[in-house]
């Protein structure tokens, strides 16, 4: 062999063989080496090829190159940075680079093979931890409690987790050491640095501090950077805006034009920045102040927008609110009153003030809830600087409010009266809370002039009342696997007082089977989920709530919250068995059940209405839904199929629809339909058996089988007739014919055994085979042995062909003959007469078959040779015994389990047994010829059934014969056939019962 050829031989075998190795090359090398930097050499390293051979870079480039007559890998000019990969960005993992190399051969010039591989990158500390920005601002309130905590931002570091951030440190000036510390907390590996107050802080004080913040890496040597760290002292926003006065009062020519100033308030915030800054707006205007007044948000001047007209309105009342535009905006009103002014006379001025215990303060006057009906709230005077008719002046409260004016003095004048503001009803604060009063005073004039004025009265509270819920059940349904903190209800209390006898804490009176489960605000009353319900587990929840309010002594009210948890289809449809097995027996009607399952869906409703279905649905079964049924649409045949196996599907209606599957096995059970069928031997076959033959050897093996299973394909084997001798026995498992005992002269001949092969079903079926034995030393005439079995298949069952029928006849013949010679010696004539008769039978047996004359031999005896005329004697001996017939039912049933095997294709019910014979043959069948034919068997239709299609049936002659199996192929002995049968002769067997 040539050398080129043995090496290339050899290269490929190496291939192979380190087909599993070069896929799993790893090499490792830290980052940021120099350049030309040896990683591996996959020659050297990997037993691959060094000469000879072009190694190339596929997969690796810019990091990467290697040698191409060594495959060295070596580093590059661009270092590989274990940070800007795209496959490392995860710290926690390792980092890999890949590569590909190619390797061709030069010499034989093949395909090149290809080498994959991996570099691990090492991480080195190159990389130092930076703050986001230099400069970091932290806010901080200036009402901050001493142990407080604010997050700092973070130091990032690009390196591995080693290499990365290990600690925080400060560094705090004089003034700052003993109001700030730094703790580092750690969450999942992060380092996450806290500041900490030390002490209380004064923004009038100092409003700032300047500390520096450290981060250190754990690399070696450590890399770390610094910040300086800017806590800045927020104000608290702790004022409200404050107007100049509680109340505002003005006048405003009538017909003043847009544009002109009518009032401006004031407020004060003594906050700074935001907090400080006021925003003024209109507050409860109703119209037509919107329309005729406008407010600048920034001065608080009042402006007016459309035209003033005194006899449409001469007074304008609302409220104006201060707001700063602080994180949590804080507010104040004041009340404006703006009246509008006649040009053009004097109208009736009212001015109310307070009296007695009623104090009033910019126009309020307060009056607790439970003062009795008849208390003055305020002295009202009335005056008009007009004279006359102009100056009678009427003084009335406007509206429908509980009050009245009651004169204060007889005394008064025309032009200024007196008057008491009275209640005239109990006052309620929980029904209304506070009223306007307004007075009007009305002159005499022709036009009368009138002027109003008027008095916010409050109604102060008393803690009378308790909280109440609106409604007192709350019902609500929520979805279950909801997320922890999620709202379910709001619950909400009133109490009809005020202040802090308004202000409420709301609570659950939680029992055992919801402590835990809910929460609730205690300020708003909205109450949560605390942990994800299920409703499989419990669908309602029921408890009671509570509202206190802050009032002395306390007031409570409760409510029941009542919470239905709504399915989600969070549950698949689930078998109870993980596998079903069924077993049905066969030949069941179609629809008839044969298996049930049960499938439980933890849902509810939709959720839980499960549709079932076979699959694949090959139209044998079907599914019952709601009962879980399974109904076969066939009829089974454990013969053609013994087992069924397909899946169940179960789909609840859920959207999206959940589903699962189990595997469901039909095995169908056997019924005795089916007979045993025999399969050897033939029942027109015979088998020879030498008179020599020692006892217990076997002698024929029936064969039987049975399509069925189990006990009913079970056979058992028994000798049913034809053994009157008792020397043959079967074994009842297998069907071996052995031979009992040993065989005389009498034994000669042919023996049919009647076998019954049933099965052990229950019902048993069973069968029926002729064996045919023919006992001789040789066959000397096949078709003699043919003819006689051929005739043994036209005997009845019932009748015993075991042997030569004439050897007790004979023998007694014999006896009786030599009796007579013995006693007779003398008489020499009788002897002539004998031996010239004997001579003369024998010429007549020499001379051939003669029509009409009567068979003196049977057909089942060997050819003995010449008797004696004594012979003749036994026709007055005693008759044989009759047979002893088989019972009605027994006989029927084994004519039944007889089965023809009829020769050829053409399906001829004809038996056929040979007739011609060569010239010179000592064929002593010839001399059996009958002129009658076999009576014909011919096939029948009938209804079919499970164990045949068709049922041979013959037609039967007057005499008791039974229905036999042609020959076969195979059967021992066997010759062509004529087209005539034999007419049965009168049996000379012995007869006997089979049981």
């Amino acid at each position: 062999m040539d050398l080129p050829v043995v090496l290339f031989l050899l290269w490929g075998l190496l291939l192979d063989l380190l087909s599993g190795a070069v896929g799993g090359i790893l090499y490792r090398v830290h980052e940021e080496q120099p350049p030309s930097t040896l990683i591996g050499s996959l020659a050297a390293d990997q037993g691959l090829p060094d000469t000879g051979h072009l190694y190339k870079l596929e997969v690796g480039t810019p990091y990467l190159r290697v040698d191409g007559k060594t495959g060295d890998i070596f580093t590059t000019e661009i270092p590989i940075d274990r940070e800007t990969l795209k496959d490392c960005r995860n710290k926690g993992k390792p980092c890999f680079l890949e590569f590909e190399v190619s390797v061709t051969d030069l010499i034989q010039n093949q395909s090149p093979r290809l080498v994959e591989g991996r570099i691990e990158v090492q991480d080195i500390n190159d990389n130092t931890p930076q703050f986001p920005s230099p400069v970091l601002t932290l806010s901080v309130p200036e009402n901050t409690h001493v142990g407080a905590l604010f997050s700092i931002s973070l130091a990032t570091d690009k390196d591995t987790e080693r290499n990365g951030v290990a600690d925080y440190t400060l560094t705090a000036g004089p003034e700052a050491v003993a109001l700030f510390g730094l703790q580092v907390a750690e969450d999942r590996g992060e380092k996450l640095p806290q500041l900490i107050v030390l002490g209380s802080l004064d923004r009038e004080r100092k409003d700032s501090y300047d500390l520096t913040i450290k981060a250190v890496d754990g690399g070696n040597p450590p890399r770390y950077s610094s910040a300086l760290l800017r806590v800045v002292i927020a104000d608290a926003n702790d004022n409200a805006p404050q107007f100049e006065k509680s109340s505002y009062e003005a006048e405003v020519a009538e017909n003043s034009p847009v544009g002109h100033s009518v009032l401006q308030v004031k407020a004060n915030d003594s906050d700074l920045g935001p907090n400080g800054e006021i925003e003024y707006t209109l507050h409860q205007a109703v119209d037509p102040v919107p329309k005729l007044l406008r407010i600048d948000r920034s001065s608080g001047i009042i402006y007016v927008k459309g035209p003033l007209d005194y006899e449409e309105i001469n007074n304008l009342k609302f409220y104006v609110v201060a707001r700063d535009k602080g994180p949590s905006p804080k507010s104040s009103k004041t009340y404006v009153s703006i009246d509008v002014t006649d040009q053009n006379d004097n109208a009736p001025a009212v001015e109310i003030r307070g009296i007695g215990l009623v104090t009033h303060s910019d126009g309020v006057a307060n009056i607790s809830e439970d003062m009795p009906v008849g208390t003055a709230v305020a002295l009202v005077q009335v005056s008009d600087k007009d004279e006359g008719e102009n100056a009678v002046v009427t003084c009335v409260v406007a509206g429908d409010v509980p009050f009245q004016l009651r004169p204060a003095s007889d005394s008064s004048v025309d032009n200024k009266r007196k008057y008491f503001l009275q209640t005239t009803t109990p006052l309620d604060y929980e029904r209304v809370r506070d009223y306007r009063v307004e007075i009007v005073a009305v002159d005499s004039g022709n036009p009368a002039l009138s002027s109003t004025n008027s008095l916010k009265v409050q109604v102060t509270d008393t803690n009378d009342n308790s909280p109440i819920f609106s409604p007192t059940l709350f019902e609500v349904e929520f979805a279950e696997e909801n997320q922890p903190g999620e709202k379910v209800v709001d619950v909400v209390a009133s109490d009809a007082d005020s202040g802090t006898n308004a202000e409420l804490v709301y609570s659950i009176i939680a029992d055992s089977s919801t402590r835990g489960l809910f929460e609730i605000d205690p300020n708003s009353g909205e109450i949560r989920a605390r942990s994800p319900l299920d409703r499989e587990h419990k669908e309602r929840y029921e408890f009671r709530v509570n509202a206190a309010d802050k009032g002395v002594p306390s007031h409570k009210g409760t409510a029941t919250v009542v919470i239905k948890v709504l399915d989600r289809n969070d549950n698949d449809p689930k078998f109870m068995l993980s596998g079903y097995s069924f077993s049905v027996l066969e030949n069941m009607s179609p629809l008839s059940p044969v298996g049930m399952v049960t499938v439980q869906d933890m849902d509810k409703g939709e959720n839980a209405q499960v549709q079932l279905s076979v699959e694949p649905d090959v139209g044998k079964f079907v599914i019952q839904n709601g009962t879980g049924t399974i109904l076969s649409s066939i009829s089974f045949d454990r013969e053609k199929e013994s087992s069924y196996t397909f899946r169940l599907k179960a789909v609840d209606g859920g959207d999206p629809p959940k589903s699962s599957y189990v595997g469901v096995t039909i095995n169908v059970l056997d019924e005795n339909d089916n007979a045993p069928v025999v399969t050897k031997p033939s029942n027109s076959s015979f088998i020879r058996l030498s008179p020599m033959a020692a006892p217990d050897s076997v002698v024929e093996v029936v064969e039987a089988e049975d399509i069925d299973s189990g006990s009913n394909a079970e056979l058992v084997y028994s000798i049913a007739g034809g053994n009157p001798h008792d020397l043959f026995y079967i074994t009842p498992s297998n069907g071996e014919i052995t031979l009992t005992k040993e065989l005389t002269r009498k034994h000669n001949g042919l023996h049919r055994l009647v076998v019954k092969v049933s099965d052990r079903g229950k019902p048993s079926h069973h069968a029926i085979a002729l064996v045919h034995i023919y006992v001789n030393e040789t066959i000397a005439n096949v078709s003699h042995v043919e003819a006689l079995v051929g005739h043994s298949l036209y005997t009845p069952l019932d009748m015993d062909i075991a042997g030569d029928p004439d050897y007790g006849l004979a023998a007694q013949r014999s006896n009786i003959v030599y009796g007579s010679l013995a006693g007779v010696a003398g008489v020499v004539t009788v002897i002539v007469v004998v031996v010239f008769i004997r001579h003369r039978l024998q010429r007549e047996a020499k001379s051939g078959y003669q029509a009409g004359k009567k068979e003196t031999k049977d057909l089942y005896a060997p050819k003995q040779g010449p008797k004696s005329g004594k012979g003749r004697k036994g026709k007055k001996g005693k008759p044989p015994k009759s047979p002893k017939p088989l019972g009605e039912d027994e006989e029927v049933s084994l004519q039944k389990s007889l089965k023809f095997n009829l020769d050829g294709v053409n399906d001829s019910p004809r038996i056929h047994l040979p007739l011609t014979y060569p010239p010179g043959s000592p064929d002593l069948g010839r001399h059996y010829r009958s002129n009658s034919p076999l009576p014909s068997i011919q096939l029948q239709a009938q209804s079919p059934s499970a164990s045949q299609k068709h049922q041979a049936v013959q037609e039967l002659p007057a005499a008791n014969t039974f229905v036999g199996t042609g020959g076969d192929d195979n059967s021992t002995g066997s010759d062509q056939y004529s087209d005539y049968s034999y007419k049965t002769t009168q049996p000379k067997y012995s007869t006997k019962t089979y049981k």
